[in-house]
């Protein structure tokens, strides 16, 4: 029943839910991004959906304008703000919108798609997620190979509500905790180049 009908339920309402009850931590982030990096205080960004579908994904703004990496770029707001994941709370509103689920991969940008094995291309085969298999595992500091091997398994299982529960809260409490919202060297993780890196 939950694979059929009850995960987008579960996401619809769990989702709302979170939106009024984070609202006020929320609106703090925003009005801090607003007078630390000006506007807008929304960064978004094209995403590859359930079958590749592009979307807009919404996040709170992190970095600087201008040229430079990630990394020079990045704010100690914006890195607070990465550590905990209050930057992607907007992404709520994609999980009403039904762009995304609770529980799914990540979704990457769209370039990666041609990059995938057919055996890492099954992550598209889901709604991307605010929480996956292998942000439970340990957030951006998961290597891309292992990622998307996570990727594909929690895609080609069937989904369980016990299961995503349980990811749910893993993943919140790695955010919780400030653990792994970056990979060695980075501002958050490589580019993907393609393969089984």
């Amino acid at each position: 029943m939950y694979a059929r009908f009850g995960k987008r339920a579960c996401d619809i309402l769990l989702a709302a839910l979170l939106l009024a009850l984070l609202a006020p931590l929320i609106g703090a982030a925003a009005l801090a991004v607003r007078l630390a990096l000006g506007p807008p205080v929304l960064f978004r960004q094209e995403r590859a959906g359930r079958g590749g579908a592009p979307f807009t994904l919404l996040k709170l703004r992190t970095l600087r304008e201008g040229p430079g990496e990630d990394a020079a770029r990045m704010t100690p707001l914006g890195r607070f703000l990465r550590a905990v994941a209050v930057d992607e709370l907007p992404q709520l509103v994609n999980v009403l919108r039904g762009e995304m689920s609770l529980v799914g991969p990540r979704p990457l940008p769209c370039r990666y798609i041609a990059r995938y094995s057919p055996r890492q291309a099954l992550r598209l085969a889901v709604r991307p997620g605010l929480a996956g298999l292998a942000q439970a595992a340990g957030r951006n500091a998961v290597p891309w190979a292992e990622r998307l091997e996570l990727d594909a398994r929690y895609a080609e299982a069937p989904p369980r509500l016990r299961r995503d529960a349980a990811l749910l809260l893993r993943c919140a409490a790695l955010a919780l905790a400030a653990r792994g919202a970056t990979a060695p060297g980075h501002a958050s993780m490589p580019e993907f180049a393609g393969g089984e890196e």
